[in-house]
């Protein structure tokens, strides 16, 4: 009886897992070149996303001015193989930094947020490509 308790008050006291979303980055793939697959995903807060290097020469940092307020920065190493866990709410702008010249972002949407805000400064091909990305971003 003692051990059913403590077993349904630790269940109770547990919060739901949270998931983890793979993103793979490709230098070229079906859907193109230099990409993030997917480019948008929408998240829970505290769910992870876990970033693969599916060809070399990749990696995943956030752009400066486009991540919420409080929220910490990140950077992975090039091919590494890189999970972060997202819990301040608000949109995520993702780069490779090797090719953000080249348009190589994603954004990533941690529970309710409003639209992102881009930097004076992103690079015209980065913002075609996030251009892209609110466009067929599902509502």
């Amino acid at each position: 009886m003692k051990f059913t308790l403590v077993a349904l008050l630790l269940a109770a006291a547990t919060p739901a897992l949270a998931e983890t979303h793979e993103v793979r980055m490709y230098n070229r793939s079906e859907s193109g070149a230099m990409l993030y697959d997917p480019a948008f995903l929408r998240i829970a807060p505290g769910d992870s996303v876990r970033f693969i290097p599916e060809q070399p020469s990749h990696n995943a940092a956030t752009i400066a001015g486009m991540i919420p307020a409080g929220a910490a920065p990140f950077k992975s190493g090039i091919n590494e193989d890189f999970t972060v866990t997202l819990t301040v709410p608000g949109q995520y702008g993702i780069k490779c930094s090797p090719h953000f010249a080249m348009g190589m972002v994603m954004l990533i949407e941690v529970g309710t947020a409003p639209a992102p805000v881009f930097p004076p400064d992103l690079p015209p091909r980065a913002r075609q490509r996030f251009d892209a990305i609110l466009a067929a971003r599902p509502e």
